[in-house]
């Protein structure tokens, strides 16, 4: 039941990094002050569910790049051009990446994903 209601969160947190970032260029993005912080604040939801997931849902969903989510949670911490490249990478790559193979999972194992009743 934790992981379902962290996979429901994870799943969330990613979807508003994709509406908030709809159609937004980089310089777009990192010129935005409101919708930068937001997206960084997401992200780092994102960041510390998955680093929190039980072993045994990180275990069962392999394809999910979990050495890039320990990466964008260490350089959310930092300031200047890396987290700037960070921020980018995970609203055009991580995000979406991340969230295709969770759809496949929930179809493959949707264990994973079912509240205990």
């Amino acid at each position: 039941m934790i992981t379902a209601a962290m996979l429901g969160s994870i799943e969330e947190a990613g979807a508003a990094v994709l509406t908030l970032t709809d159609g937004l260029e980089e310089g777009e993005l990192l010129g935005s002050r409101l919708t930068r912080g937001e997206v960084t604040r997401q992200l780092g939801v994102l960041a510390a569910m998955l680093r929190d997931l039980p072993g045994s849902a990180t275990q069962a969903m392999p394809e999910i790049d979990w050495a890039g989510w320990r990466g964008m949670g260490i350089a959310l911490r930092e300031e200047g051009p890396a987290r700037d490249e960070a921020l980018w990478f995970g609203v055009r790559s991580l995000v979406p990446a991340t969230l295709s193979w969770l759809r496949v999972y929930r179809q493959s194992q949707p264990e994973l994903f079912r509240f205990a009743a």
